[in-house]
């Protein structure tokens, strides 16, 4: 039996997904104060609620990138946000529309809300992924 399980890991492991690195630059960064805030979400029931990984880096004017390592290949949305006053959440005005500046990937945007899944969703390749969103 524990043949069996070792045999059955040994031929499992060529078959693993490889993962690789998922670069995300994030333009048109209006200031440097703050953080900039990336979500990475793996399926539509997920988005914009639960983040598979989150990642945030320092602002820059020149522009700000983060990675993240070890992502396996297949579909992925991404949702950015600049948190210019550093308080730790995206800033609302009194209907809930973000007052700082928002991105998702592919550039997507939503009418009267948030873009779809289905709109933002990037296929990233087991060689990994170099893509880039602008705040607005």
């Amino acid at each position: 039996m524990i043949r069996t399980a070792i045999l059955t890991l040994t031929l499992a492991a060529p078959l693993a997904a490889h993962a690789a690195d998922l670069v995300v630059h994030v333009a048109n960064v209006k200031s440097d104060q703050g953080q900039v805030r990336v979500a990475l979400y793996d399926n539509a029931d997920a988005f914009l609620k639960r983040p598979m990984r989150a990642a945030e880096a320092r602002a820059d004017k020149a522009g700000t990138t983060l990675v993240f390592h070890d992502v396996a290949p297949g579909d992925y949305g991404i949702a950015v946000y600049h948190d210019a006053n550093d308080n730790g959440r995206m800033d609302r005005n009194l209907m809930g529309i973000p007052t700082e500046p928002i991105a998702f990937s592919n550039d997507a945007q939503g009418r009267m809300g948030p873009p779809a899944f289905d709109a933002v969703k990037l296929a990233v390749p087991a060689a990994g992924l170099d893509t880039t969103v602008s705040l607005r």
